[in-house]
C-alpha cells in the first residue's frame, strides 16, 4: 500500500498534478496509505500515455467507455470502492484486457466474442434487461474499440519520436 506522497514520488509527479487527475477521473481518495498497486498502475498507465502525447480528455472518454462497459458485464463483484481499478497491474492475457482498468473480457479485446450475461455480483436483478433500457454491451464494447484503437494508433505514431528523445537525452 501506498501514500499519496508514495504516488506522487514514483510517478514524478506533483501531488496538485495528482490530485488533479483523481477529480477529473473521478477516482477515490483515501488517507494514509490507503492506496493500492493496482490504484498506482492505472495512474502509471495515465502518465505513460499523457507522455506520449494522448490527450487527457481522450483518456477519460475511453475511461468512461470501459467503466460503463464493466457495470454492463457486471464486473462489480467485490463492492470495493476501486472495483474498477483492481485489475491494474496485472499482466497476463494483455490482448484480452481493456486499455486502462486492464479489466480481462476473456475474449481477445479486438476480436469478435464477447461472453454476454455473466454476473459476478450479487445483487438484486434490475426490473427491465440492459437491452431494454437501451444499453447494449456489444454497442459500448464497439465504441470501447473505436476509442481504444484510435489512442494505439497515435501510441505507435509517436514512438519513433520518444526514441529519437531517448537518444538525444543519452548524450546530455
Amino acid at each position: 500500500m501506498h501514500t499519496f506522497a508514495d504516488l506522487a514520488k514514483t510517478l514524478n509527479r506533483s501531488t496538485v498534478y495528482l490530485s488533479g487527475l483523481q477529480s477529473r477521473f473521478e477516482l477515490p481518495a483515501f488517507d494514509g496509505a490507503g492506496y493500492s498497486e493496482a490504484y498506482l498502475a492505472f495512474l502509471q498507465t495515465v502518465v505513460h500515455l499523457r507522455t506520449l502525447s494522448i490527450p487527457e480528455e481522450t483518456l477519460r472518454d475511453l475511461w468512461h467507455v470501459e467503466k460503463k462497459l464493466l457495470v454492463l458485464l457486471h464486473a462489480d463483484s467485490t463492492g470495493s470502492p476501486t472495483w474498477f481499478l483492481d485489475s491494474c497491474g496485472a499482466t497476463t492475457s494483455p490482448k484480452r484486457r481493456l486499455l486502462l482498468t486492464n479489466y480481462e473480457l476473456g475474449a481477445e479485446v479486438h476480436g469478435k466474442s464477447l461472453q454476454l450475461g455473466l454476473n459476478f455480483a450479487d445483487t438484486t436483478p434490475e426490473l427491465f434487461a440492459g437491452q431494454e433500457m437501451g444499453e447494449d454491451a456489444l454497442r459500448v464494447l464497439a465504441e470501447y474499440r473505436k476509442l481504444s484503437g484510435r489512442i494505439l494508433e497515435d501510441v505507435k505514431g509517436e514512438l519513433p519520436q520518444v526514441r529519437a528523445a531517448m537518444a538525444w537525452a543519452k548524450r546530455l
